[in-house]
Protein backbone atom coordinates (compact mmCIF):
# COMPACT_ATOMS: atom_id res chain seq x y z
CA UNK A 1 0.00 0.00 0.00
CA UNK A 2 1.10 3.36 -0.45
CA UNK A 3 2.97 5.48 2.13
CA UNK A 4 0.07 7.34 3.50
CA UNK A 5 -1.33 4.39 4.67
CA UNK A 6 1.80 3.04 6.15
CA UNK A 7 3.08 5.54 9.18
CA UNK A 8 0.47 5.58 11.56
CA UNK A 9 1.72 8.65 13.02
CA UNK A 10 0.25 10.52 9.98
CA UNK A 11 -3.29 9.37 11.02
CA UNK A 12 -4.64 12.85 12.23
CA UNK A 13 -7.79 13.08 13.48
CA UNK A 14 -10.82 12.78 11.17
CA UNK A 15 -8.82 10.16 9.54
CA UNK A 16 -10.49 8.40 6.52
CA UNK A 17 -9.20 5.85 4.22
CA UNK A 18 -7.59 7.15 0.98
CA UNK A 19 -9.39 4.52 -1.06
CA UNK A 20 -12.66 5.47 0.69
CA UNK A 21 -11.81 8.92 -0.75
CA UNK A 22 -10.97 8.23 -3.80
CA UNK A 23 -14.23 5.59 -4.45
CA UNK A 24 -16.30 8.85 -3.46
CA UNK A 25 -14.36 11.23 -5.85
CA UNK A 26 -12.53 12.24 -8.68
CA UNK A 27 -8.95 11.35 -7.74
CA UNK A 28 -7.00 8.24 -7.47
CA UNK A 29 -5.95 6.46 -4.23
CA UNK A 30 -2.20 7.75 -5.31
CA UNK A 31 -3.69 11.49 -5.60
CA UNK A 32 -5.51 11.23 -2.72
CA UNK A 33 -2.12 10.25 -0.90
CA UNK A 34 -0.47 12.83 -2.73
CA UNK A 35 -3.38 15.68 -1.53
CA UNK A 36 -2.52 14.56 2.05
CA UNK A 37 0.67 15.92 2.17
CA UNK A 38 -0.79 19.66 0.93
CA UNK A 39 -3.36 18.94 3.73
CA UNK A 40 -0.61 18.09 6.04
CA UNK A 41 1.01 21.33 5.73
CA UNK A 42 -1.97 23.60 5.39
CA UNK A 43 -3.39 22.22 8.69
CA UNK A 44 0.19 22.92 10.21
CA UNK A 45 0.55 26.70 8.97
CA UNK A 46 -1.26 28.51 11.84
CA UNK A 47 -2.66 25.87 13.70
CA UNK A 48 -1.13 22.56 14.03
CA UNK A 49 -4.27 20.17 15.52
CA UNK A 50 -4.17 17.75 12.65
CA UNK A 51 -7.69 20.19 11.07
CA UNK A 52 -7.21 22.94 8.35
CA UNK A 53 -8.96 25.87 10.70
CA UNK A 54 -10.25 28.86 9.49
CA UNK A 55 -6.40 30.65 10.18
CA UNK A 56 -5.01 27.89 8.26
CA UNK A 57 -7.17 28.35 5.48
CA UNK A 58 -6.73 31.85 4.94
CA UNK A 59 -3.21 32.01 5.69
CA UNK A 60 -2.37 29.78 2.41
CA UNK A 61 -5.09 31.72 0.25
CA UNK A 62 -3.54 35.16 1.41
CA UNK A 63 -0.78 34.52 3.23
CA UNK A 64 -2.37 36.57 6.03
CA UNK A 65 -3.86 34.78 8.85
CA UNK A 66 -5.78 37.75 10.09
CA UNK A 67 -7.73 38.28 7.24
CA UNK A 68 -11.39 38.17 7.22
CA UNK A 69 -13.76 38.86 4.73
CA UNK A 70 -16.63 37.32 3.02
CA UNK A 71 -14.95 35.66 0.18
CA UNK A 72 -12.67 33.74 2.73
CA UNK A 73 -15.66 32.44 4.53
CA UNK A 74 -17.55 31.78 1.82
CA UNK A 75 -14.41 29.72 0.26
CA UNK A 76 -13.93 28.33 3.66
CA UNK A 77 -17.82 27.19 4.08
CA UNK A 78 -17.57 25.14 0.95
CA UNK A 79 -14.73 23.00 2.11
CA UNK A 80 -16.33 22.78 5.50
CA UNK A 81 -19.01 20.51 4.79
CA UNK A 82 -19.66 19.25 8.32
CA UNK A 83 -20.09 23.00 9.49
CA UNK A 84 -17.54 22.32 12.61
CA UNK A 85 -15.90 25.43 11.61
CA UNK A 86 -12.54 23.48 10.74
CA UNK A 87 -12.07 21.03 7.57
CA UNK A 88 -10.58 17.52 7.78
CA UNK A 89 -8.84 15.77 5.17
CA UNK A 90 -12.10 14.18 3.74
CA UNK A 91 -13.34 17.40 3.67
CA UNK A 92 -10.81 18.79 1.85
CA UNK A 93 -10.05 16.49 -0.95
CA UNK A 94 -14.13 15.60 -1.54
CA UNK A 95 -14.42 20.02 -1.63
CA UNK A 96 -11.10 19.91 -4.39
CA UNK A 97 -13.31 16.82 -6.38
CA UNK A 98 -15.82 19.36 -7.50
CA UNK A 99 -13.05 21.14 -9.41
CA UNK A 100 -11.64 18.24 -11.15
CA UNK A 101 -11.96 18.24 -14.54
CA UNK A 102 -13.71 14.31 -14.35
CA UNK A 103 -16.50 16.08 -12.30
CA UNK A 104 -20.17 16.05 -13.89
CA UNK A 105 -21.35 19.73 -14.40
CA UNK A 106 -24.35 19.16 -12.48
CA UNK A 107 -21.93 19.14 -9.43
CA UNK A 108 -20.16 22.19 -10.41
CA UNK A 109 -23.67 23.70 -11.16
CA UNK A 110 -24.65 22.99 -7.22
CA UNK A 111 -21.28 24.14 -5.70
CA UNK A 112 -21.40 27.37 -7.63
CA UNK A 113 -24.98 27.51 -6.40
CA UNK A 114 -24.42 26.94 -2.84
CA UNK A 115 -21.02 29.79 -3.00
CA UNK A 116 -23.84 32.31 -3.64
CA UNK A 117 -26.88 31.76 -1.50
CA UNK A 118 -25.12 33.20 1.51
CA UNK A 119 -28.16 32.42 4.41
CA UNK A 120 -28.39 28.94 3.08
CA UNK A 121 -32.33 29.23 2.47
CA UNK A 122 -32.18 27.74 -1.23
CA UNK A 123 -32.50 30.52 -2.79
CA UNK A 124 -29.75 33.24 -4.27
CA UNK A 125 -31.37 36.96 -3.00
CA UNK A 126 -30.87 39.85 -4.68
CA UNK A 127 -28.60 41.16 -1.80
CA UNK A 128 -27.13 38.21 -1.95
CA UNK A 129 -25.32 38.37 -5.55
CA UNK A 130 -24.60 41.43 -4.76
CA UNK A 131 -22.67 40.98 -1.22
CA UNK A 132 -20.94 38.23 -3.54
CA UNK A 133 -19.88 40.43 -6.69
CA UNK A 134 -18.36 43.25 -4.40
CA UNK A 135 -16.18 40.75 -2.77
CA UNK A 136 -15.58 39.37 -5.54
CA UNK A 137 -14.31 42.70 -7.11
CA UNK A 138 -12.88 43.80 -3.68
CA UNK A 139 -10.56 40.52 -3.78
CA UNK A 140 -9.74 41.07 -7.61
CA UNK A 141 -8.43 44.27 -6.96
CA UNK A 142 -11.38 45.79 -9.21
CA UNK A 143 -13.15 48.99 -8.19
CA UNK A 144 -16.36 49.68 -10.30
CA UNK A 145 -19.05 51.98 -9.28
CA UNK A 146 -22.16 51.22 -7.78
CA UNK A 147 -24.52 51.76 -11.01
CA UNK A 148 -22.14 49.12 -12.92
CA UNK A 149 -22.53 46.85 -9.78
CA UNK A 150 -26.05 47.01 -9.98
CA UNK A 151 -26.00 46.47 -13.84
CA UNK A 152 -24.00 43.63 -13.10
CA UNK A 153 -26.51 42.20 -10.22
CA UNK A 154 -30.00 43.31 -12.44
CA UNK A 155 -28.97 41.66 -15.90
CA UNK A 156 -28.03 38.93 -14.14
CA UNK A 157 -31.77 38.60 -11.85
CA UNK A 158 -33.38 39.63 -15.34
CA UNK A 159 -31.45 36.44 -17.52
CA UNK A 160 -31.61 33.69 -14.53
CA UNK A 161 -35.14 34.67 -12.55
CA UNK A 162 -37.19 32.98 -14.65
CA UNK A 163 -40.98 33.23 -12.41
CA UNK A 164 -40.28 36.67 -11.42
CA UNK A 165 -40.32 36.20 -7.44
CA UNK A 166 -37.26 37.90 -6.68
CA UNK A 167 -34.79 34.74 -6.05
CA UNK A 168 -32.87 32.60 -8.15
CA UNK A 169 -33.76 28.93 -6.69
CA UNK A 170 -31.40 25.89 -7.85
CA UNK A 171 -33.37 25.14 -11.20
CA UNK A 172 -33.48 28.69 -12.49
CA UNK A 173 -29.76 28.72 -11.83
CA UNK A 174 -29.30 25.44 -13.84
CA UNK A 175 -31.46 26.83 -16.77
CA UNK A 176 -29.09 29.90 -16.91
CA UNK A 177 -25.75 27.94 -16.75
CA UNK A 178 -26.62 26.05 -19.55
CA UNK A 179 -27.24 29.36 -21.36
CA UNK A 180 -24.03 30.67 -20.04
CA UNK A 181 -21.43 28.12 -20.30
CA UNK A 182 -18.78 30.54 -19.65
CA UNK A 183 -20.60 30.77 -16.18
CA UNK A 184 -18.55 27.56 -15.16
CA UNK A 185 -15.51 27.86 -17.20
CA UNK A 186 -13.25 28.29 -13.81
CA UNK A 187 -14.88 25.78 -12.04
CA UNK A 188 -12.61 23.13 -13.33
CA UNK A 189 -8.77 23.24 -12.34
CA UNK A 190 -6.94 20.90 -14.71
CA UNK A 191 -3.91 20.72 -13.24
CA UNK A 192 -6.17 18.38 -10.67
CA UNK A 193 -6.30 15.87 -13.79
CA UNK A 194 -3.03 14.75 -12.19
CA UNK A 195 -1.80 15.55 -8.86
CA UNK A 196 1.39 13.37 -8.99
CA UNK A 197 2.88 15.41 -12.18
CA UNK A 198 1.16 18.60 -10.69
CA UNK A 199 3.25 18.25 -7.52
CA UNK A 200 5.41 15.60 -7.65
CA UNK A 201 7.08 16.71 -4.34
CA UNK A 202 3.88 15.44 -2.88
CA UNK A 203 4.29 11.95 -4.10
CA UNK A 204 8.53 12.11 -2.92
CA UNK A 205 7.01 12.98 0.34
CA UNK A 206 9.84 15.73 0.38
CA UNK A 207 9.08 19.28 1.93
CA UNK A 208 6.42 20.73 1.04
CA UNK A 209 5.95 24.49 0.15
CA UNK A 210 2.29 25.53 0.51
CA UNK A 211 3.18 29.21 -1.21
CA UNK A 212 3.42 26.80 -4.38
CA UNK A 213 -0.11 26.04 -4.32
CA UNK A 214 -2.21 29.07 -4.11
CA UNK A 215 -5.97 29.12 -4.40
CA UNK A 216 -6.95 32.24 -4.25
CA UNK A 217 -7.01 33.51 -7.69
CA UNK A 218 -7.89 30.24 -9.29
CA UNK A 219 -10.81 30.16 -6.63
CA UNK A 220 -11.91 33.66 -7.07
CA UNK A 221 -12.15 32.74 -10.47
CA UNK A 222 -14.49 30.47 -9.81
CA UNK A 223 -16.86 32.58 -8.83
CA UNK A 224 -19.72 33.07 -11.76
CA UNK A 225 -20.00 36.73 -12.13
CA UNK A 226 -21.64 37.99 -15.09
CA UNK A 227 -20.05 41.21 -15.94
CA UNK A 228 -21.91 43.33 -18.05
CA UNK A 229 -20.35 43.39 -22.07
Amino acid sequence: MGCYMSKKERREPGFEDPAIIASETAFTVNEVEALHELYKKMSSSVVDDGYIQKEDFVFALFRNGNKQNLFADRIFDLFDAKRNGKIDFGEFVRALSIFHPRTPEAEKIACAFRLYDLRNTGYIEHEELEEMVLALLNESNLNLSEDIVKGIVDKTFNEADINGDGRIDLEEWKEYAAKNPSLLKNMTLPYLMDITLAFPSFVMNSETDVSKWQPKNELINTLPVNKQS
